[in-house]
Order: structure tokens, then C-alpha cells, then sequence
């Protein structure tokens, strides 16, 4: 729940503020004095911050001076009386976000109290997607030669002025890694890199979360949304799993990419981005074509530069590269000693299919890791289907789907599919994070002790399941 501090001497009027902020789902305090203000405001590090331009102790500039040295990224509304405009106004030019005259209609300040949220939810998340677009593992690690070939590809794309791309490979091959790839050799390089999986979101939310929406635009609309396609203007945005679109949004994904113009769900006016537009899957568009799942001029569209990534099968030593890498990480991570594998376990690695590709390699690194710190890896202590003379015999669970092989084995028979079982998996392990967490009271060192992982592990689980 946000927090909005009102920093006012008018008492009546910071009463009647406080009451309808509430009313609209907001924590309220207050200060009736500069001093008391700015002390307040470093105690609280409120969401958004009313001010007064005229307190008994100082000048509202002075506050607003002092917040924007103290909180930089929270938004500061003016509240100013008749006759001080023109000190409003350059208020605003100080960093202020926008000023209110007395009086004020109540409509006026929730618009501009949204508007001022919505811009700092914008930046946080624009910075966010930035952040992990810096902090993701870089180049995609590997001297084969179908590496090779896919790092010239990637430098190549990333250069020109393709503003569409098509990823094709088998899950867990890092399609996401090659987009990040792209990315960062072009222009748009210093712009966002907006990643979403077209397959995680709810199919009633997808247009809104892809375009935006207005508020009231459906139920559940309390306030108006920003779409990612706004949040990727001047950089990337990238659509894994695009497969899974709905046919209605693929036909507004097709229309913004003809002219780039989009409109958000219950708007009635054009919206423009420039964002280049980099698609992934893992199936054949094809034969969802033929099918008549997916359009076939949005697939003539994105297909127009096609970039396909090798299986880790096709890599051959590669395998052994990715591996260091990855003891390398998360023995770093865990701030444990790295794993060793011996002869024989780097052997049985390089002779496996790896059906789960580079997910499956780094997973298992990472178990090695958490469970074994520091200890040579034996061949024994690799899953039964990686050591020697083991095969993957039809109809056999895959080690890609490592931890739920029952369930797995169950859906194979079932006909359920291997992204329904992921998301399983993916929930279970959710909840049972939440029930660490709410058994130690919220405090993630003792909640990582009793699930039996480092703090850094569990910070990194909760951020890969939006616990963050």
C-alpha cells in the first residue's frame, strides 16, 4: 500500500486529505512543519509527497530542494494558495512534479497523484528491465562452430535496422541470451530491454499487458496501465514463446508492427513506439499456421530475419565450457567452494543428448553446487540417465524435466504438455517458498535455514518467481 506524506500547517485541509486519500487505498501522514516534513519524509520514504509552499518555519522550495537531494526518485506535488503561481511554477522547473492551486478539486489531485505514480512505476521498471539486461551472462559461451556462426549472426542483426526478429530452437537453448545479444550490438543498445513470456500471462490480461489500458477499461482496471510496448520505445522488446499469443492480439501485435502504432485497451487514441520486436519459439509456427492457431501474415512478418539456435547436443565441447561456466557462477553466488567434476562425470556429459539443453546443464550445476560445495563430482553422483551406457528410451521421463519425474512421466501419458508441467513445478515451488517465508515471520535468513539453501539462493528463487 502506498504511502503519501502531507507536509501542511493547514490542519482542516490535511484532515480533509488524509480521509479521501484513504478512501482511495493510500497510507496518509502528515507534518505541519518543514522540520517535521523532511524528517518524516527520510523516515518514511514516501511513495509521493504533498507539500505546502508556504509552512511556518520555512519556504516550500526549501523543502523541495532538500527532498530532491534526499529522495530523488519520490515524486513531490505542490500545494499552492492564490497568488503563488508563478512560485509554483518554478517549483516545477526545481523537480517538482506538478502543483495544485487551492482549492483544488478532489478528482484533479487523485489524477495527478496517479499520473506521478504511474511515471515512477515506469522508471522503476524501465531501470529494472535495464538492470537485468546488463546484469544477464553476456555473450553466448561456446567455440563450436554452430556458436561461431550464431555470434556472427547475432552481431550482425544487432547492427542493422531489422526492427523484427524470429528465434527458433529448442527449449532451454537461451533464445533469451541471444536477444539480449542483439540488443546490445545495435543503436538501441542504451534503451530498454523488455522481456515478457507471451505464455505466463493470463490470456484475458495479455492485450493490457502488451499494449495498456485505460482505467475502467475492464473489471479490474482500477487505474490506468502502461504497456510494455510503451516501455520498450527506443529499445527492444522481446516476445518469448510468441506461439501462445490469441489470435485477437496477434492481430494487433501484426498491426503495430506494420506502422508501429498501437492503441491501448479502451482508448480511442493512437499511440506510437519505436521498438524493435524480437520473437522467440520452440515450435513450429508453420504447422500452427496450418492449424489455423497462429496468422500466417504475422508469421511472413516476423520471419523476415530468422536466427536459429543449436541445441546443446549440436555444440559438442561446448558442454564442457558451459559447465566451468556455471561452477564458476554459482559458486560465486552461494559463496561456497565450486564443485569439481571428475574425468569420467565430464565424459558422461559430453556423451549425454541433453534434451533439456543449456536449463538442463545449468540446473544441475546448480544443485552440485547447493548440495555439494567443494566436493568432486563423482560419474555416480550424476542423474541414472546420464551416467554410461544409460539411454532415453522411448517414451522415457527426460532429465529436462529434472525434480518432477513422476508428474512428468504422468503428463507424457496424459498428453498434458511440458510448459503445464514447468508451471507446476514453478507454482509448488512458489508456495513452498511463501510458507518458508511466512513460517520465519518474513525474515529471508531464517526462512533460507529452514528450507536448507544460502540467503543468496533464496533471494535469486524469489526473483526468478516474481516473489521480488
Amino acid at each position: 500500500m502506498s504511502t503519501i506524506l502531507i507536509i501542511d500547517d493547514e490542519m482542516s485541509l490535511v484532515n480533509s486529505l488524509s480521509f479521501a486519500l484513504r478512501n482511495e487505498g493510500f497510507t496518509v501522514e502528515s507534518a505541519q512543519t518543514a522540520a517535521e516534513g523532511r524528517l518524516a519524509a527520510e523516515r518514511l520514504q514516501p511513495a509521493l509527497v504533498l507539500l505546502d509552499l508556504r509552512l511556518p518555519d520555512a519556504t516550500g522550495i526549501e523543502v523541495l530542494e532538500h527532498l530532491r537531494a534526499a529522495l530523488p526518485d519520490t515524486p513531490v506535488v505542490m500545494i499552492s494558495a492564490h497568488g503563488d503561481a508563478r512560485t509554483a511554477v518554478r517549483a516545477v522547473k526545481l523537480g517538482a512534479f506538478d502543483y495544485l492551486t487551492k482549492p483544488f478539486d478532489l478528482d484533479d489531485l487523485f489524477l495527478t497523484i496517479r499520473s506521478a505514480l504511474e511515471r515512477e512505476r515506469m522508471s522503476v521498471e524501465i531501470a529494472r528491465y535495464r538492470e537485468a539486461a546488463v546484469a544477464g551472462d553476456g555473450e553466448p559461451i561456446g567455440e563450436s562452430d554452430a556458436m561461431r556462426q550464431l555470434a556472427e549472426a547475432v552481431r550482425q542483426v544487432g547492427a542493422s535496422r531489422a526492427g523484427k526478429v524470429l528465434l527458433l530452437g529448442e527449449s532451454g537453448t537461451g533464445k533469451t541470451l541471444v536477444a539480449r545479444g542483439i540488443h546490445s550490438h545495435g543503436p538501441r543498445a542504451k534503451g530498454p530491454f523488455i522481456e515478457v513470456n507471451c505464455a505466463a500471462l493470463p490470456e484475458h490480461l495479455i492485450e493490457a499487458e502488451l499494449f495498456g489500458a485505460e482505467k475502467g477499461a475492464y473489471t479490474g482496471a482500477h487505474q490506468k496501465r502502461v504497456g510494455l510496448v510503451t516501455l520498450a520505445d527506443g529499445g527492444t522488446l522481446f516476445l518469448d514463446e510468441i506461439g501462445e499469443l490469441p489470435l485477437p492480439v496477434q492481430a494487433k501485435l501484426l498491426h503495430f508492427l506494420e506502422d508501429g502504432t498501437y492503441r491501448p485497451v479502451g482508448s480511442g487514441r493512437t499511440q506510437t513506439s519505436d521498438a524493435r520486436v524480437i520473437a522467440a519459439t520452440n515450435r513450429s509456427l508453420t504447422e500452427a499456421v496450418q492449424a489455423g492457431r497462429f496468422r500466417e501474415d504475422l508469421y511472413y512478418r516476423l520471419a523476415v530475419v530468422q536466427i536459429s539456435v543449436p541445441a546443446l547436443r549440436e555444440r559438442g565441447r561446448d558442454v564442457l565450457l558451459l559447465a566451468r561456466h556455471f561452477v564458476d557462477r554459482y559458486a560465486r553466488e552461494e559463496h561456497v567452494a565450486p564443485v569439481q567434476l571428475s574425468t569420467e562425470a565430464e565424459e558422461a556429459l559430453l556423451a549425454y543428448r541433453w534434451p533439456g539443453n543449456v536449463r538442463e546443464l545449468r540446473n544441475l550445476i546448480e544443485r552440485f553446487t547447493i548440495l555439494r560445495p567443494g566436493r568432486v563430482v563423482p560419474v555416480s553422483d550424476l542423474p541414472a540417465e546420464m551416467r554410461p551406457g544409460a539411454s532415453i528410451r522411448a517414451g522415457a521421463v527426460s532429465p529436462a524435466q529434472a525434480d518432477g519425474v513422476a508428474a512428468s512421466a504422468g503428463a507424457a501419458r496424459s498428453g498434458v504438455s511440458r510448459g503445464t508441467i514447468d508451471d507446476e513445478l514453478a507454482s509448488a515451488e512458489r508456495k513452498l517458498l511463501e510458507d518458508a517465508i511466512r513460517r520465519a515471520g518474513g525474515g529471508r535468513a531464517q526462512a533460507a535455514s529452514l528450507l536448507g539453501i544460502s540467503r543468496h539462493a533464496l533471494k535469486r528463487r524469489m526473483r526468478r518467481l516474481g516473489l521480488l
